[in-house]
């Protein structure tokens, strides 16, 4: 009996990583049935995090709870407890882009996220927090969040400032004496950019417009960051305080969170390491497979980890460039396989299935 991991990150747009090794295994079954496989689904720190760790850590605990979302409205939003006490928050569940109605850059909050955390700490199994950045849809700096855990932002007047990133202009004054502390176990902060706060390549200069705001809005949210951080303090330039808007930055600075890696933090959490020794082959796979995959990505991690467990690794991606350049054993085109990329797209599932397929006939004729 062969050891074969499944091991592959979503595909973004059509499958979750969890749905894709599923097919990849049901492929690699119907060739060969006795072989142990091992699904281990991974993320990079962003949306699908929890369904990634929920499906490899099945003594988990599920947990939601109601909050604010990014405009008002109500959301319920879910977090996992692991088996260890650690609680991993999905920052997208409580303050993601997908929950506005329609962008609003000066004045989506991140206070769900903070009412979210609050729920979290109330939970007397929870020792530390993995706070996952992807998917935002706020820049501000993380202070809906922290004001909803009671920390104070005021403007000259000594008032509350409104939502948003924009009102950060008018921030006169920060009280963090009623600020809740975190959990004794630390907090860390899943990052897959390495943005500082400010700047073209910031919070707000590098992913404001991707939150709908125009040129002027980005100056006048990279001019309200400084001003928190003038108050502040912190590493304003640290790589990757200005993932999420800020949010990074502003835990950091006031809860002191590290930041790390979401594909190593991930994986290890998941329990990669474990699951490659005395495998025979490693499948992976994503939505394109090139040579930006292997710099701080699912896969890169995934490639690096299998080096030192010397398993080699077989991708399968919806795009292949440069297959022959890449340190990996096979890499495997759902779009040949089907011939489209309208075809690999309309049944990724079945494609999936069908390259997990022909992976086992491959091992079955190199064996």
């Amino acid at each position: 009996m062969t050891r074969v991991v499944i091991a592959p990150d979503s595909f973004k747009g059509t499958l979750g990583a969890a749905a894709a090794a599923e097919a990849l295994a049901a492929g690699w079954r119907r060739v060969r049935p006795d072989d142990e496989l091992i699904a281990v689904p991974l993320a990079d720190g962003g949306e699908g995090t929890l369904e990634a760790l929920g499906h490899d850590l099945p003594a988990a605990c599920w947990r939601s709870a109601p909050v604010t979302g990014p405009d008002g409205r109500p959301v319920d939003a879910a977090w996992l407890l692991l088996p260890d006490g650690t609680a991993v928050v999905e920052m997208a569940r409580a303050a993601g882009l997908p929950l506005l109605e329609q962008p609003d850059p000066l004045g989506a909050t991140t206070r769900g996220l903070g009412q979210l955390l609050a729920a979290v700490l109330a939970d007397p199994a929870v020792h530390r927090v993995m706070l996952t950045l992807g998917g935002s849809a706020t820049t501000d700096g993380g202070t809906g969040a922290l004001a909803a855990l009671g920390a104070r932002f005021l403007d000259a007047d000594g008032a509350p400032l409104p939502p948003g990133g924009g009102a950060l202009s008018r921030l006169a004054r920060v009280d963090l004496a009623g600020l809740v502390p975190p959990p004794a176990g630390g907090v860390q902060c899943l990052v897959d950019v390495t943005a500082p706060l400010l700047g073209p390549l910031g919070a707000a200069g590098q992913f404001g417009p991707q939150k709908g705001a125009d040129p002027t809005q980005v100056s006048e949210l990279d001019a309200a960051l400084a001003r928190l951080a003038d108050l502040l303090g912190g590493d304003r330039e640290a790589p990757g305080a200005g993932a999420a808007g800020g949010t990074a930055y502003g835990f950091a600075a006031c809860w002191g969170a590290e930041f790390v890696s979401g594909a190593q933090a991930v994986a290890a959490a998941a329990g990669l390491d474990e699951a490659l020794r005395g495998a025979a082959l490693v499948v992976t796979g994503e939505g394109q497979f090139d040579a930006q995959s292997l710099r701080g990505k699912v896969v890169g991690d995934l490639v690096e980890r299998a080096r030192g467990a010397a398993v080699p690794v077989a991708v399968v991606a919806g795009r292949v460039v440069a297959a022959d350049e890449l340190p990996v054993a096979r890499a495997l085109s759902l779009t040949e396989l089907a011939g489209s990329v309208e075809g690999a797209m309309a049944d990724p599932a079945h494609w999936l299935a069908a390259a997990g397929e022909r992976l086992a006939r491959e091992r079955s004729v190199s064996t």
